[in-house]
């Protein structure tokens, strides 16, 4: 039979997909190593396994002992499938940047997971990486895997990823792509690749806020180029003993922003439901898409999937409370929407006048306008359903006795993050007027569209 005896003989082998919709301007072929086939849905699974089998075999990892690391969520994900088929237990330390998906996904599988804040020193003993120093230490029978700097993180690429990308392509591949964070995946792969043909570009794509980029161009650990951001997974504040910069190309550096925004053209338009690190890999492609030529073969590596990000890049708010959408502001939906008649209804008038307005127009809300030009309520689609429904007769009585409170009035150029707060499951529209005088209206469905 064609069966597996574990979870863990699932990892790796995963495929090669061309992109053809983002890339349709480059001159060359893009394949996406989409490793978020994975059991774990990630590619920290086939570096989490080796560092496990490795402290195995050095005997730093004993029958019953306690796995502990400081990670994002990939890393313990495959740490703690690990733990499960072979009977160990987790302690997993992680910041409080990281998605609550991730954490909840974790415990799922049995970790203990502890949240530590992210804007602190590595050396600070909040720190993440202190904590799980400091588990270590306390804690018998356990070991630190730090993915950081234990070279089985490099060498698990070395072995697996290297090598599947050099048979997929043929040997054919010009370029490696891929975001750089504790240093593993992008230097194995690259060591293997480089191996086999040292003309092969290596181009790692970091995160502007981290210190990654500045120490491969000049050697210098500059503390000055460290600041928040929220794109997750790479990027670092030091140097993992992972690196090895000499077979790195170059280093490009993306916003959050641009990174967000890629991921969820990824979704859209080539059908990958990946993370966060994916589009910001994607990105930094396209930023260096002049060095590319015709013939050329690139292979970028998509680390994760996207069901780890739901509530963060995926989410509509999210991304506008971060202005990450180029829709800012009323006055914004209202020109991506186009400008419409406003159509009113007067409190004299009947229901069935507005259940008639809304289907010629195609509408769901309403403002109530007294002849003094007064905006004294609203009437909505869902509203009228329910008040009809348990009485039908109310169809020939006056919108006055069964309006909803008047729509929220806001500037014209109020932020589509407020819009947010302001249209709610009681609250289905807002109004603005414009530099005319004019009024506009702009609901819920103006925002998903002008946002998508």
């Amino acid at each position: 039979m064609d069966v597996k005896n574990n979870i863990l003989e699932t990892i790796g082998n995963t495929p090669l997909v061309k992109l053809n919709k983002i890339t349709k301007d480059l001159p060359c072929d893009v394949y996406a190593k989409v490793e978020y086939f994975n059991p774990g849905n990630s590619i920290k699974d086939r570096m989490a396994v080796k560092m496990v089998e490795v402290a195995e075999a050095e005997g730093k990892l004993k029958p019953g002992g306690t796995i502990i690391e400081c990670t994002s969520g990939n890393t313990g994900m495959g740490l703690a499938m690990a733990a499960v088929v072979k009977g160990y237990k987790c302690i997993f330390s992680t910041t409080d940047k990281q998605s609550q998906s991730k954490v909840d996904i974790l415990r799922a599988l049995g970790a203990e997971v502890i949240v530590c804040p992210t804007n602190v020193e590595p050396e600070d003993p909040r720190s993440y990486y202190s904590v799980a120093a400091r588990l270590q230490r306390e804690i018998p029978n356990s070991f630190l895997m730090n993915q950081y700097d234990n070279l089985a993180n490099r060498q698990a690429h070395y072995e697996s990823t290297g090598p599947e990308i050099w048979k997929q392509t043929e040997g054919k591949i010009t370029h490696l792509v891929v975001t750089a964070g504790t240093g593993g995946t992008v230097t194995g792969t690259a060591q293997y690749l480089k191996e086999m043909n040292p003309n092969i570009q290596i181009w790692a794509i970091d995160v502007y806020g981290s210190l990654l980029t500045k120490y491969f161009r000049t050697g210098e650990l500059d503390m000055n180029e460290v600041h928040p951001y929220v794109s997750e997974g790479f990027g670092e504040d030091f140097v993992p003993q992972n690196y090895d910069m000499s077979v790195i190309d170059h280093f490009e550096q993306v916003t959050d922003k641009d990174g967000a925004v890629m991921t969820r053209r990824l979704a859209k338009e080539e059908a990958l439901f990946c993370g966060y690190s994916a589009g910001s890999c994607i990105q930094g492609l396209m930023q260096l898409k002049d060095k590319l030529k015709k013939g050329d073969v690139v292979v970028a590596i998509l680390h994760d999937h996207g069901s780890r990000y739901v509530n963060k890049v995926y989410n509509d708010q999210w991304m506008a409370e971060r202005g990450f959408f180029d829709v800012k502001s009323f006055k914004d939906v209202v020109n991506a929407r186009g400008k419409q008649k406003l159509i009113t209804i007067e409190p004299t008038q009947s229901v069935a006048d507005a259940v008639e307005l809304m289907k010629k127009y195609d509408i769901e809300h309403i403002p109530v306008i007294n002849k003094d030009d007064e905006i004294i309520g609203s009437v909505s689609e869902g509203g009228l359903f329910q008040k009809v429904f348990s009485n039908p007769e109310i169809r020939t009585e006056k919108i006055e006795q069964v309006m909803e409170k008047a729509f929220p009035m806001v500037a014209f150029d109020t932020p589509i993050e407020k819009l947010g707060t302001l249209i709610n499951k009681e609250n289905g529209a807002v109004l603005a007027k414009d530099e005319s005088g004019s009024l506009n209206i702009v609901t819920k469905y103006d925002i998903i569209q002008a946002l998508a």
